[in-house]
């Protein structure tokens, strides 16, 4: 794995908890909860594991909602030499299986909702699960050893791949400690004792690692909320926790400052935020204006991926901020720009190629996948970029996924569904301009011969099989796509029709 071999996360936050045991660490409903009180949880689940053989080089996967228990028990792992995988039941149920079985883990820990939804499956698939309360304690149990050692990996995270097959990216130490120092670095104006909103799922690796495990390993707290529906929750952790820093994706707070404008929430909710910064997806322009008129401050825009652990790129400050970019690179990238045939170019216009100590190695468990998009230590980030004075303008997504309030959606994996409907032919799904979530997907249909199917039908199918944001939210049926010369369904056009229409 590349980064820093020599650091391991949980010597890093056991010493910082050990520096002030009294202080603040994480907010949770309604109560500050201290080091020593986080300190005695990670040591409760330690113990839990340690009795259970839990050990070096294994896996533990989490199905649960933002809690204490997730940032407890990723301590917990890595001091037995672990690595956590946090995961999203929501993700459809193939999906979810399909990672089990890439990933092996030793046991799956679930909340008793999650438990119920999925755990007959999962005890069906062979997995074990295990159920656990937000605050612990981690019951006894009995795990499932994997021949496989990963013993420098410290989290996986899974997404869908282009194909709809399951992917992996594994991160080491010393690729979340480089992550997490160069953000805090580039990000001026941070304190020890600031208070980070972590709202974002904890399986988006935005979410866990700037939100979650960034704050304990540079001596700063956070205010942990399970998810942002209902958004009440999310108003009463900046409240009352204090928020200092407010990081989330442009549907978070687009919601937000729409209940500002229509005065069901306060306008002076960011007062106290030192800043607003939104990552994910990209941010409309029009949300610049309307922050600063309804908040009084800015949203400032960064930029990462899920292999570079996440963060590649910010904004600095709002004295430095540019909008309309992701702004400069963090510290210790290098990066250079090729073709979309994979030439280097001395232009300003780009596909962006990085390297540097954030960026995983490859794929998990997937040398053909990790080949498509490594070479030689460079990360194809599969975006095309124009560098402005040091400034990253996204231009537009050399791949076709489409990324929904944040989420990603892999147009393959909804064209799969859809392909086994009786009524369907063909099927292409493209990203739909949305003035909330940035995209929806939207289906073009090719029907069968002789078939009878309608729009509803469609999405009904859709809705049993997907998560509901992979849902097509329009249906258009065809009787033909628009073809290149070597006869491939040209989905950029198909994308520009749609752009043309708003």
């Amino acid at each position: 794995m590349s980064g820093n071999m020599s650091v391991r996360l949980e010597s890093v936050i056991d010493a910082k908890l050990a520096k002030n045991r009294d202080a603040r660490c994480f907010w949770w409903d309604g109560k500050w909860y201290s080091n020593e009180d986080f300190s005695r949880l990670a040591d409760e689940c330690e113990a839990s594991l340690r009795a259970s053989g839990f050990g070096r080089g294994q896996r533990l996967c989490v199905l649960m909602q933002n809690c204490p228990m997730i940032i407890a028990l990723s301590l917990a792992v890595w001091r037995l030499g672990g690595t956590i995988s946090p995961l999203n039941v929501k993700s459809g149920m193939p999906s979810l299986i399909g990672t089990l079985e890439l990933i092996e883990p030793f046991v799956v820990v679930a909340s008793d909702a999650i438990r119920e939804e999925a755990g007959a499956v999962l005890q069906e698939k062979g997995f074990t699960c295990v159920t656990c309360p937000s605050v612990g304690p981690l019951p006894a149990l009995e795990g499932k050893t994997s021949s496989l050692e990963t013993p420098d990996i410290a989290v996986i995270f899974a997404t869908s791949g282009t194909t709809g097959l399951p992917k992996a990216v594994p991160l080491s130490h010393g690729n979340i400690h480089s992550n997490c120092t160069a953000i805090w670095e580039a990000l001026r104006v941070l304190e020890p004792g600031d208070v980070f909103l972590a709202v974002l799922p904890n399986f988006h690796s935005f979410g866990y690692t700037v939100c979650m495990i960034m704050p304990l390993v540079m001596h700063a707290a956070e205010a942990i909320v399970p998810g942002f529906l209902p958004p009440q929750q999310t108003v009463r952790a900046v409240r009352e926790a204090g928020v200092d820093i407010m990081v989330g994706v442009p549907t978070i707070f687009s919601y937000l400052l729409s209940a500002m404008e229509r005065g069901s929430v306060s306008k002076d909710l960011f007062a106290s935020s030192k800043l607003l910064i939104s990552g994910g997806d990209r941010l409309n322009a029009n949300m610049h204006e309307v922050a600063i008129r309804v908040a009084g401050k800015d949203i400032m825009e960064g930029y990462g991926l899920t292999e570079t652990s996440p963060v590649v790129a910010v904004n600095r400050s709002y004295e430095e901020h540019r909008s309309g970019t992701v702004g400069p690179f963090l510290s210790g990238y290098e990066w250079h720009l090729r073709t979309e045939k994979g030439e280097k170019t001395d232009k300003d216009e780009g596909v962006l190629w990085v390297r540097g100590p954030s960026v995983s190695s490859g794929y998990f468990r997937a040398p053909e996948l990790t080949v498509e998009r490594f070479d030689d230590g460079w990360f194809n980030t599969g975006d095309y970029v124009r560098l402005e004075d040091g400034y990253i303008r996204i231009l537009d997504r050399v791949t076709d996924i489409i990324i929904v309030g944040g989420f990603n959606v892999y147009p393959q994996e909804v064209e799969l569904v859809l392909h086994t409907h009786p009524g369907v032919k063909t099927a292409i799904v493209v990203g739909m301009p949305h003035p909330v979530n940035g995209e929806v997907p939207k289906a073009f249909i090719q029907k069968a011969d002789g078939a009878e199917v309608t729009e509803l039908e469609i999405v009904k199918y859709c809705k049993e099989r997907l998560a509901h944001f992979k849902v097509p939210r329009k249906v258009e049926f065809v009787g033909d796509f628009p073809l290149s010369g070597t006869g491939k369904i040209l989905r950029r056009v198909l994308r520009e029709r749609e752009r043309e229409k708003k």
